[in-house]
């Protein structure tokens, strides 16, 4: 039995916090938690902590996880160096789990850790996801920007195909408001794997196809597409034929674009096919509405 474990702590802006959760949760094979501090409501800052057993491996793992963070500082300078302390063998995953709150996103969409429970209000939907998986736990701002576009347009009896699923939550999500059919894709296997989980945890993996690939092995359209992943990675979406993965008339969500990227990507998007009609933004992230037009 570890008598003793390392805690780490990196307090961050919502925006960062899952890329800071990727870099500890290599390390960390229980997990890692987000504290929302005081008040769930305001996500501004959150944070990350994840515990690695302390034993003859953990000076190598403590240093890893240094340079992981430094190499992502130079992404998001703002990240601070990693706290760290040593605690005594305790009921730390109870106490965490304290501090993990229900996430209310878009309209109607609550985010639940597994261990909580909650009474939904009428028309609100419910899924469980617990925090320190795959990217998509709802912190990061385009993913709140992809929630609320989910919202406004799957409808039932709509296709949706999700572009870089992460933990299924947008696919998830459509799921619930009706549409069908419903595919997510990713091209890491973890994140497909986690998916799964979620979706079998939130009794729709009979309405939620998940698969592991990239644009390539689509062969459908859908009148719904979202892709919430990077600018070049749409940007190259673009010249590989997203559009025809979009149905005439139907709508493509392009996300995970910083506003300095914006009108490259809207380019891009429209030289291949497509119309962008609107430019919804988050703090320094804008998602793109583009529609399929006939012709």
């Amino acid at each position: 039995m570890t008598a003793e474990w390392l805690e780490v702590r990196v307090q961050v802006n919502g925006e960062a916090a899952e890329a800071v959760a990727e870099v500890l949760s290599r390390y960390a094979p229980r997990g890692v938690a987000f504290d929302y501090g005081a008040d769930p409501a305001i996500v501004s800052l959150v944070t990350v902590k994840a515990y690695l057993a302390v034993d003859e491996g953990i000076a190598a793992r403590r240093r890893k996880i240094e340079e992981g963070l430094w190499h992502l500082r130079q992404i998001w300078p703002i990240i601070p160096e990693p706290a760290f302390r040593t605690i005594p063998e305790q009921d730390w995953t109870a106490t965490w789990k304290e501090q993990i709150p229900v996430l209310h996103l878009g309209e109607r969409v609550v985010i639940r850790p597994s261990w909580r429970t909650y009474s939904p209000q009428t028309d609100e939907i419910v899924l469980m996801i617990d925090p320190g998986m795959a990217f998509g736990t709802g912190l990061h701002p385009t993913t709140q920007l992809c929630v609320t576009a989910v919202e406004a347009f799957a409808r039932a009896g709509t296709g949706m195909l999700d572009l870089g699923t992460g933990t299924g939550i947008l696919a998830m999500i459509a799921a619930q408001l009706g549409a069908d059919p419903v595919l997510g894709i990713d091209n890491d296997p973890s994140a497909v794997n986690a998916a799964r989980r979620n979706a079998a945890a939130n009794q729709l993996d009979d309405r939620v196809e998940l698969r592991c690939g990239s644009l390539a092995d689509v062969q459908e359209a859908y009148s719904l597409v979202v892709a919430n992943i990077l600018a070049p990675v749409i940007i190259a979406m673009a010249e590989s034929g997203l559009a025809e993965r979009v149905l005439v008339d139907g709508t493509l969500v392009a996300s995970g674009i910083l506003e300095d990227q914006t009108d490259e990507v809207a380019a891009a998007l429209q030289r291949y096919g497509l119309r962008v009609t609107d430019r919804w933004r988050q703090g320094e992230w804008v998602a793109l509405i583009a529609e399929c037009p006939a012709g």
